[in-house]
């Protein structure tokens, strides 16, 4: 199949995705479409949102239409490394033998990620960026495709671990959920209340999701778009020669070359999604606010002044 015809493959394939998964998930059609495109382009996603907006319903009903195995991990304060990697056990011969973790699944949401110490987060860190863990100074690779949602609740601090920078930068999205509208929230106590139940029908395989990614990989992109990208993320950093004095005025950090990386990758796919065989600028700024929110730092007069991180973002663009 030429490459033409799988990107016309994947708009198809795509649409029949989100009919199912509505099946399910009523509205959050921006949250949807930000996971999606952090699947299809290899990368790692942070939802935040309060509890009750069905982030675990959303990513189960995800990974079920993708025909891909889900494992969820609680993360507390009193949780261990080897609670997600795996542990070795004395068997019955008196032979060491490792029994895996839940992180050996294709997606993993790792809820409340901020509630165990940096210890265990710290644990996340190799299998996020390897796609293997070492354990007993044995090397394990994960099955593909890998991926991990992690989910943050933005308003109960107490008793949380603020994810590190180096972590967060691990993330190729940082995505925000809003309460439903008032329309969508009718259809989601009628459909939560009743005794009928949906079933989800799984429309790939884990060989067509890797293929899909390849794909997106060899979509070719020009140079004025890839400049744009790397200009958007230097105007970022405070003491780059491009950056506004709204930024300097504003930011402590900037985005580092990861943002630049990810901008282009999550473009390709934006692009493809859409039927087009290459991104152009609209594409980089459809997806830069997901992709720059938790890589920028506000210093103290942006919190008091109420100045967001997209409102630094839009003003950039």
């Amino acid at each position: 199949m030429s490459d033409v015809t799988a990107i016309q493959n994947l708009v198809q394939r795509r649409t029949e995705l989100k009919k199912e998964i509505a099946k399910i998930i009523v509205g959050q059609d921006q949250v949807v479409d930000q996971i999606l495109l952090s699947i299809f382009s290899g990368g790692h996603a942070l939802l935040v949102g309060v509890p009750g907006l069905a982030k675990t319903l959303m990513v189960n009903t995800i990974a079920q239409a993708l025909g891909l195995d889900f494992k969820r991990i609680q993360f507390t304060p009193d949780l261990m490394p080897s609670d997600i990697l795996g542990s070795e056990i004395l068997d019955e011969n008196r032979q060491f033998r490792f029994i895996k973790g839940p992180i050996f699944s294709n997606i993993i949401l790792a809820d409340e990620i901020n509630r165990t110490p940096p210890k265990t987060q710290a644990a996340l860190l190799e299998a996020m960026q390897e796609r293997a863990v070492t354990i007993a100074g044995q090397n394990y690779k994960l099955d593909l495709p890998y991926f991990v949602l992690a989910t943050q609740n933005p308003i109960e601090q107490e008793g949380t671990y603020p994810l590190p920078e180096a972590q967060l930068d691990r993330f190729m999205f940082a995505i925000k959920l809003d309460y439903p509208s008032f329309q969508e929230e009718i259809q989601v106590v009628k459909n939560t209340t009743s005794d009928i139940k949906q079933t989800i029908n799984p429309l790939f395989n884990a060989e067509e999701i890797i293929d899909f990614q390849q794909l997106i990989r060899r979509i070719p992109v020009t140079d004025n778009v890839i400049e744009y990208a790397v200009t958007l993320v230097s105007k970022t950093r405070p003491d780059n020669p491009l950056t506004t004095d709204f930024v300097k005025n504003y930011l402590d950090w900037g985005a580092g070359p990861r943002a630049s990386q990810n901008l282009i990758l999550a473009a390709k796919a934006h692009a493809a999604f859409n039927g087009k065989f290459s991104p152009d600028i609209e594409d980089v700024k459809a997806v830069a606010t997901g992709i720059l929110r938790h890589r920028i730092i506000k210093n103290y007069k942006a919190d008091a002044e109420n100045i967001t991180e997209e409102i630094i973002i839009n003003q950039l663009m």
